[in-house]
């Protein structure tokens, strides 16, 4: 049976659900945001996950996707979006065969930061015939992956840009250490250090003869400084989509849209209410979720399959078999526990997408 058509609180519980009408109201937000500052958007997809979004993205402007792994461009492909950047190093002879066979149906984009890498990648298209964009992995302070700026940057772009099915074309990194600043002007400024580290590295490859056409990152969490920062010319804030209880603390500015609806399946006591939405459907580790409707809410806790929240006074009015939403903690650490996402519009179930990765 159908679930479109369905009220949403016809659906059983937990449920995540996504409100459309703000979503997209994200998206056009998006897209209008990094058109006023000059620079291309290509979301990232590690917590979106659902090809049917990213189209809207690209449907409003955006050049394509990234992904963090070989299975997410797979299912980005299928889904006929072609330009994606696979945000990693691709090691290894199976992950190395699954992407020369991506390359035969999608423009795609790896990273790298060691020369062993760059030899592999070369054996491998080369072998299949086929070619696969390259950039550079740069490490701006984030202290994960990547080169330090300096002299080994210019050399492994050079390397890769004489390497035979590899095509040289810039480089990216992620300045995500500066989220955890709650000062905006300490934060802004240290993004801008963090980024021109990278832009300044891309105008040492210019003047080296390279032929630097991308210049990604950012994220989310910087995507109101860093598109500004001269030299930038993709952004792949994917997560502001949705937005979220974390994200709202990184000081994102558009609208939190996702939502897991839960039932009350417990009441034994007045200060504590318990739904059935425990950690592996509703995870209190990286942001707490917020309960929406539900005054004095002094903590949220979750054991496997229960969502203890406990009040800073007496509530007789919430009844077992109530039904509440939740905004999301995080997206990245939620979504991918479900299969189905809902799409709702005035209530009413108008999609269901599939998660498949």
């Amino acid at each position: 049976m159908s679930e479109i058509g369905l009220a949403k609180e016809q659906l059983d519980t937990p449920t995540l659900w996504v409100d459309l009408d703000i979503m997209e109201n994200n998206i056009a937000t998006l897209a209008q945001h990094f058109e006023a500052a000059n620079v291309q958007w290509r979301p990232h997809m590690k917590g979106v996950r659902i090809p049917g979004i990213a189209h809207k993205a690209l449907m409003a402007g955006a050049i394509g996707v990234t992904c963090s792994t070989i299975k997410e461009a797979e299912v980005m492909a299928k889904a006929g979006i072609t330009n994606i950047l696979i945000a990693n190093q691709v090691v290894g002879s199976r992950k190395l065969t699954r992407l020369v066979n991506l390359c035969k149906y999608a423009d795609i984009k790896v990273i790298v930061d060691n020369e062993a890498n760059v030899a592999e990648l070369s054996a491998a298209v080369c072998a299949r015939g086929v070619e696969v964009g390259v950039l550079i992995d740069m490490d701006t302070g984030m202290q994960r992956t990547g080169l330090l700026a300096g002299d080994a940057v210019v050399n492994l772009s050079q390397l890769v840009h004489e390497t035979s099915g590899l095509n040289f074309l810039g480089m990216m990194a992620w300045e995500g250490h500066t989220l955890g600043h709650n000062d905006p002007e300490i934060k802004r400024q240290e993004i801008i250090k963090s980024v021109a580290q990278l832009t300044e590295m891309a105008d040492r490859c210019r003047a080296a003869g390279l032929p630097v056409s991308i210049v990604s990152g950012g994220g989310s969490g910087t995507y109101k400084v860093t598109p500004f920062v001269k030299g930038m010319t993709e952004i792949q804030a994917g997560g502001a989509i949705f937005s979220d209880v974390a994200y709202q603390s990184w000081d994102v500015e558009t609208t939190p849209s996702l939502f897991v609806q839960t039932i009350v399946s417990s009441r034994p006591a007045p200060d504590r209410i318990i739904f059935d939405a425990g950690f592996k459907t509703m995870p209190t580790w990286h942001a707490q979720p917020r309960a929406i409707g539900i005054e004095g809410v002094k903590s949220h806790i979750a054991s496997a399959e229960h969502g203890i929240i406990s009040l800073d006074k007496a509530n007789n009015s919430v009844k077992v078999g109530d039904i509440f939403d939740f905004m999301v903690g995080y997206t990245d650490s939620t979504l991918f526990l479900y299969d189905k996402l809902y799409g709702i519009r005035d209530g009413v179930v108008e999609v269901v997408w599939d998660i498949l990765v």
